[in-house]
C-alpha cells in the first residue's frame, strides 16, 4: 500500500454539546480500507474535529504497524484543525493543546 487517504469529520449539537467524530480511510484506488465513528459525549465542534484525526491516526498506527504506507493524505473540513496542525495558527485553548499534542505524538509514528 503506497498511499492512504483519510477523510475526517467531527461535530457537536450545540457548542459544546453531544458530539461525535468519524473517519474513512481509502487506498490510492479509492477502495475503503476502514471506516469508524465514535460518540464523544459533550465537547465542542473543534474538539470533535481533533478527535476524528486522533481516532484515524490511532487506527493506522495500531492496525498497520509494519506495513505503513509511504504517503498519508488527510482531508478535513475544519479550518482551525488544518491550520493549527500545519503550524499556521497558534493553539491557545488548553483543551485543544492537549488534543494537538496527542496528534503530534501519533504523527511521530507515521511515515514522513
Amino acid at each position: 500500500m503506497n498511499k492512504l487517504i483519510i477523510n475526517t469529520d467531527g461535530g457537536s449539537r450545540g457548542n459544546p454539546g453531544p458530539s461525535a467524530c468519524a473517519f474513512v480511510i481509502t487506498d490510492q484506488e479509492g477502495k475503503i480500507v476502514m471506516e469508524e465513528g465514535k460518540y464523544l459525549g459533550v465537547c465542542t465542534n473543534n474538539e470533535a474535529e481533533y478527535e476524528a484525526v486522533i481516532l484515524a491516526l490511532e487506527w493506522v498506527v495500531n492496525n498497520l504497524a509494519g506495513q505503513l504506507p509511504e504517503h498519508v493524505e488527510f482531508k478535513a473540513d475544519s479550518k482551525l484543525v488544518v491550520e493549527q496542525l500545519s503550524g499556521r495558527f497558534k493553539v491557545k485553548n488548553p483543551r485543544i493543546k492537549l488534543l494537538n499534542g496527542r496528534v503530534r505524538e501519533l504523527e511521530k509514528k507515521m511515515p514522513e
